[in-house]
């Protein structure tokens, strides 16, 4: 579970895995899955089998072995890790705009908050880990089939009893009357956010803010226009991330006169003698290379936060 809850109704994070549990297993930086553990189940992937029964009892975090000695480790599954291995049954938020999400929608435990649409779910997890424990989420989407994975999801990862998925066409039909004043924060993803605007209105207490999330800058255009009447503070941002690579690489260093050296950039160890070109032994020792990644994330989309005026 995501959000392991004891009965006093407390959060706990110190848990070991037990049957039933869902892990996520860590082959490499770049491969991950999710494993319901069952005590006679076992893995099977490129480094062998893995006995889920193995499992059992120890801390999340821990390294298991295959039968052909080889490891994973097996992780809890954190709304950050769960983003990266669920089912995409539509296109999804990142981390670093969920976190600019639930930080600019100023989410805190208790907070009861709307979302439109549901899509696979991945925003809905980190805004339940936000209100837990005693806050909820009321997310919509308009396609029953996707509203019932959605569901299937929150059950697995435990959070059912946080957020609550209904079946709903925000757009046309607007948020469901009895939760007018109620909301804290309303988020929107939706092809026209700005017909919806005006019904989130409603459902927003005094001060609320609200977040739309729109790939393309005319649909921020057209919902900053149905904002101005209702709301202030309307911002758009654009989050873009820039990752770097950590890799140890062998550095080489032969001396010269009187005891200074000379060091060569980072490469690869040649084989056979380790001296350098003027006859001259050379250490190596390793070192810590940091350089931007090859693979540049771009546009995303547009966040737009707006708060709800406040008429005395």
């Amino acid at each position: 579970m995501i959000l392991p809850i004891d009965p006093a109704n407390k959060l706990s994070f110190k848990r070991f895995i037990k049957d039933g549990d869902l892990v996520i297993v860590y082959e490499r930086h770049d491969t991950m899955k999710a494993v319901k553990v069952s005590e006679d189940g076992v893995l099977q992937n490129r480094f062998g089998a893995f006995k889920h029964s193995e499992w059992i009892g120890k801390p999340f975090g821990s390294k298991v072995l295959s039968n052909k000695g080889a490891f994973v480790y097996l992780l809890a599954p954190t709304p950050e890790l769960w983003t990266l291995v669920l089912s995409h049954r539509t296109q999804i938020l990142y981390i670093a705009d969920i976190s600019f999400v639930v930080m600019y929608l100023e989410i805190v435990p208790g907070c009861v908050v709307l979302e439109s649409g549901t899509g696979s779910g991945s925003l809905t997890t980190s805004l339940a880990r936000a209100v837990a424990s005693t806050g909820h989420i009321y997310t919509f989407d308009f396609h029953e089939q996707r509203a019932a994975s959605a569901r299937e999801d929150f059950e697995k990862t435990g959070l059912s009893s946080l957020v609550t998925v209904g079946v709903r066409d925000i757009q046309g039909e607007g948020f469901p009357d009895e939760f007018c004043g109620r909301a804290d924060s309303v988020f929107l993803d939706l092809p026209q956010p700005w017909l919806a605007i005006p019904s989130a209105g409603k459902m927003l207490k005094p001060d609320g803010v609200l977040c739309s999330f729109s790939p393309c800058i005319e649909q921020v255009q057209r919902s900053c226009e149905a904002l101005k009447s209702q709301f202030t503070d309307i911002r758009t941002f654009e989050v873009l991330l820039r990752t770097y690579e950590v890799r140890q690489k062998i550095l080489e260093s032969c001396p010269v006169n009187e005891g200074d050296s000379i060091e060569h950039p980072p490469r690869k160890r040649r084989q056979g003698s380790a001296e350098g070109s003027n006859g001259t032994e050379c250490s190596s020792s390793p070192t810590v290379v940091i350089r931007p990644s090859g693979e540049a994330k771009g546009h995303t989309g547009y966040l737009t936060f707006a708060r709800l005026k406040c008429f005395v």
